[in-house]
């Protein structure tokens, strides 16, 4: 199996283009790395490191999923701070609006649409980057402080306008140029540019999890740790890896006849095939969605139970913080119920089963057994229900083990990130993705894939 795989990368670099291909996208993903470790100009971004590891929340929730997809650049305080998440919201909110706004649905469908909502999709991001660079600019102007290793102001510059300003332009061109790396990655390099970034910074954090490993069995706690914890987390994550790599090829196949029809004067002859229906069609967005939403209740509960004077308010204020603090049990509840909501609502945005079946019905194909029209409406909406309550309960057991690890068995936060949650679903889905476009062509200069038969196969 080793060697078939060895074998296969060796040729890679026998064809030309596709050598071409994978050293212009090597280089590329070079300079987004360099970009995490540039500092951002005015700061201390030594000190400001350690203050954000010892001061804030952004080793967990949403801040720490922020840093991971970044490459760890906001903890070091580089110029890609925001990393290429700006762009990836803004796809988010165009593809929900897209769904539910007329003219935009409209505009996708026209010849050059496509473009169009892209080009709406870059203003968006650069607004996003705005605005997400004035909060972090902002807070990290403090005043003096003091705290192990370092005391002093963060900030270099006397003027904290001119600061912010060049702060948020840095920051908000660094995004635009990850942006654009992405782009030519997907053009003239191997894989999905933007995901293959995201993909990289987070295994950039992997010499984290191993230094977590390290110091959680080989240093002064290890006589506190037991032999089977290690041997657990072993077998989870051959579990986790294999659950995410066959449930991510996972698909319903629904067979399709399509009958013999005479358009103008050509004869188009029928035949069968089958519509693919993934059982993850949500993907990663459910988590993301949930992971967004409930970064907020917690510090909001927080802030009015300080601000409060009523004893009973404040009481109730300062139960429901805690209740709602990450890796709590209530949050817990309430962050898988929400990732299986929100399964269901980006399934129930983007999977249209009443044009897939004017579509068929159109160019004369059907469902054996299934009435055209209102009833393969009927029959697509009953099959996808059923799929997604199967991806949702995946989802949600996935994206609760890390937290499980880190607050109820004390493993170390970059260590059980590994362990399922977002950064092991984008970096399967992703791998899997590249792996097939390098297959491809292989394959078309006959030369075997990664697997003998020289194709992945879905599950299902």
């Amino acid at each position: 199996m080793l060697r078939n795989i060895f074998n296969t990368f060796a040729n890679c670099f026998k064809i030309p283009e596709l050598k071409s291909r994978i050293l212009f996208t090597l280089g590329l993903l070079g300079i987004f790395l360099l970009t995490t470790f540039i500092p951002i100009p005015g700061i201390n971004a030594g000190a400001l490191g350690l203050y954000l590891q010892k001061n804030t929340a952004g080793t967990g929730g949403i801040m720490g999923m922020y840093n991971t997809f970044a490459g760890g650049a906001m903890g070091r305080c580089a110029i890609a701070a925001l990393g290429i998440m700006p762009y990836i919201s803004a796809t988010i909110v165009l593809q929900l609006m897209t769904a539910v706004v007329p003219r935009l649905s409209k505009l996708a469908r026209e010849e050059g649409g496509r473009a169009k909502i892209i080009q709406y999709g870059r203003y968006l991001t650069v607004a996003i980057c705005l605005f997400q660079g004035y909060y972090f600019a902002s807070r990290w102007v403090t005043p003096q402080i003091s705290f192990p290793g370092f005391q002093g102001q963060l900030v270099l510059f006397d003027n904290h306008f001119v600061f912010i300003a060049l702060a948020i332009l840095v920051m908000t061109a660094a995004a635009m140029l990850l942006v654009w790396l992405g782009e030519q990655i997907s053009e003239r390099g191997v894989g999905n540019g933007v995901s293959l970034i995201i993909t990289v910074g987070i295994l950039t954090r992997l010499p984290y999890a191993g230094r977590g490993l390290v110091d959680m069995f080989g240093g002064a706690h290890a006589q506190h740790r037991l032999m089977g914890l290690g041997i657990m987390l072993i077998a989870l994550m051959i579990f986790v890896v294999g659950g995410v790599i066959a449930v991510t090829q996972a698909q319903r196949k629904i067979p399709v006849q399509y009958a013999q029809r005479v358009v103008g004067r050509k004869m188009y002859a029928g035949g069968t095939s089958f519509m693919p229906l993934m059982v993850n069609y949500s993907g990663v967005m459910p988590i993301i969605f949930a992971q967004s939403i409930l970064m907020f209740p917690g510090p909001l509960f927080g802030y009015l139970a300080t601000h409060t004077t009523v004893p009973f308010l404040k009481d109730k204020f300062e139960s429901l913080a805690g209740a709602l603090n990450y890796g709590a049990p209530a949050y817990m509840i309430v962050y898988a119920l929400m990732i299986l909501f929100f399964s269901y609502f980006w399934v129930a945005t983007q999977f249209n089963e009443i044009q897939i079946a004017d579509d068929l019905k159109k160019n004369g194909g059907y469902i054996p057994g299934v009435r055209p029209g209102p009833g393969t409406s009927e029959y697509l909406h009953k099959i996808i229900s059923r799929i997604t309550l199967a991806g949702a309960i995946f989802l949600t057991i996935i994206a609760t083990i890390p937290i499980f690890l880190a607050r109820q068995m004390n493993v170390d936060m970059y260590v059980s990130q590994f362990f399922g949650g977002t950064s092991m679903l984008i970096t399967v889905g992703v791998l899997l993705d590249t792996m097939r476009q390098v297959e491809s062509h292989l394959l078309m200069r006959h030369y075997d894939g990664f697997l003998k038969k020289g194709r992945l196969r879905g599950r299902f």
